[in-house]
């Protein structure tokens, strides 16, 4: 199989890359960036439509790492639909991924699998929401959360600044961060997708112990797994954050809506904050909530078990080192499945494609800590009158595509 590895130059690609490199089957390695540094060895511009094509024109697969996926997503999975090759990537905006999802006809004439958003969150998230899901008969609310800048499973030692990229400029991660603070982001209330301003606060108990509060945050999770899991209820992304950050970044958010700040020198002062800006944020920060002792990185989910309610919540104890480790571990593995069973035609969602307990399972060497079993690594746990020490059930929840 030959494979193209695109952005193999950022943070996100050169992981993959390192990992595409030890997976069986996979005969050619194509490591290809807009500029010859480091280990790439094909320079292609996503942006000029007829090189990517000639690039993808003989490829298996296609594992996009070019961020930012609002300017970079929709017109690669246009060349591997053009080109028949199968396509994952690792898009955390909502926006591209509905874009993405509406070209899913046009896949299936082409005879074309595409996985969308196959990295932490979304990924990870999608397939502990789908673990919890089995747990209950019905889902009414659902809550993928993860952290921005609390402590955070797996990730201590971790001492790379990845804020910026090689060049010094603020990374994908960061622009993705700008665009999902401001504005309207879409969310899910009472089973129907609405769009609201970002960062409010939603106050969450996790069953076993544990409180806090998380704030929203644009992302795809909410809109795939809505569908996916026939949510009635509310969804939404959130992040979570010290008390000083939160009236940080919604004074950004703010600014950027207002015009004072473009999405680039709203990430310059994310990354290098203005002794001002901090002190009105330190300041405000007495009227917001913090994280609490919330587990970093789960999902929670509320809904029914033989007409009762439930809560059913589960966490990742710990994950790949490093922000770029913990997102392209899950895509490259997610790829190992799709060895073994390509994908069927169609634009798909990390929950409705891809073995979630068995993408865990083969997570677990890649995580810090001795894990016995995936039980260990992603454990279940359930609060309500009926609520039991759950394990994991053995019937799949029938997954619906995101439309």
């Amino acid at each position: 199989m030959k494979v193209v590895c695109l952005g193999a130059a950022g943070g996100m690609g050169s992981r993959a890359a390192q990992e595409l490199a030890k997976v069986p089957g996979i005969d050619r390695l194509v490591l290809a960036d807009r500029a010859r540094v480091g280990q790439v060895d094909t320079e292609v511009d996503v942006t000029d439509a007829n090189a990517l094509r000639r690039v993808l024109s003989d490829a298996d697969l296609v594992l996009n790492c070019t961020g930012p996926f609002f300017r970079f997503g929709v017109p690669v999975l246009e060349a591997a639909i053009d080109t028949a090759t199968m396509y994952v990537d690792i898009c955390d905006d909502p926006e591209p991924s509905l874009a993405m999802f509406a070209l899913d006809q046009r896949a299936k004439d082409a005879g074309v699998g595409a996985l969308i958003g196959m990295g932490a969150s979304p990924g990870l998230s999608n397939l502990l929401a789908t673990r919890a899901a089995r747990h209950l008969d019905s889902v009414t609310d659902c809550y993928t959360v993860w952290p921005l800048d609390v402590p955070s499973p797996g990730q201590e030692g971790a001492t790379v600044d990845e804020g910026r990229d090689a060049n010094g400029r603020p990374s994908a991660a960061v622009a993705h961060l700008m665009e999902q603070i401001s504005g309207a982001i879409a969310v899910v209330e009472r089973g129907r997708r609405q769009h609201r301003a970002p960062l409010e606060p939603i106050a969450l108990d996790y069953p076993g112990g544990g409180s806090g509060t998380a704030y929203t945050v644009g992302h795809p999770e909410p809109l795939t797994l809505h569908v996916s899991l026939g949510i009635t209820g509310h969804a939404a992304n959130a992040m979570l954050v010290r008390r000083s950050t939160a009236p940080y970044l919604a004074a950004i958010g703010r600014d950027i809506d207002r015009g004072r700040l473009t999405h680039a020198d709203a990430a310059e002062a994310v990354l290098s904050p203005r002794p001002a800006r901090l002190l009105r944020a330190l300041i405000a920060s007495a009227r917001f909530k913090g994280a609490g002792s919330l587990p970093g990185f789960f999902v929670l989910l509320r809904g029914e078990r033989e007409g009762q309610s439930l809560t059913v919540a589960c966490q990742l104890t710990s994950t790949p080192a490093g922000m770029a480790a913990a997102t392209a571990v899950p895509a490259v593995l997610a790829i190992t499945q799709l060895l073994d069973q390509p994908l069927p035609p169609g634009v798909h969602p990390p929950e409705t494609a891809i073995d979630g307990d068995r993408l865990l399972t083969d997570l677990l060497p890649h995580c810090g800590g001795a894990f016995a079993s995936l039980d260990e690594l992603a454990p279940v746990t359930e609060a309500g009158a009926n609520a039991t020490n759950p394990g994991t059930r053995t019937n799949e929840r029938d997954g619906q595509e995101p439309r």
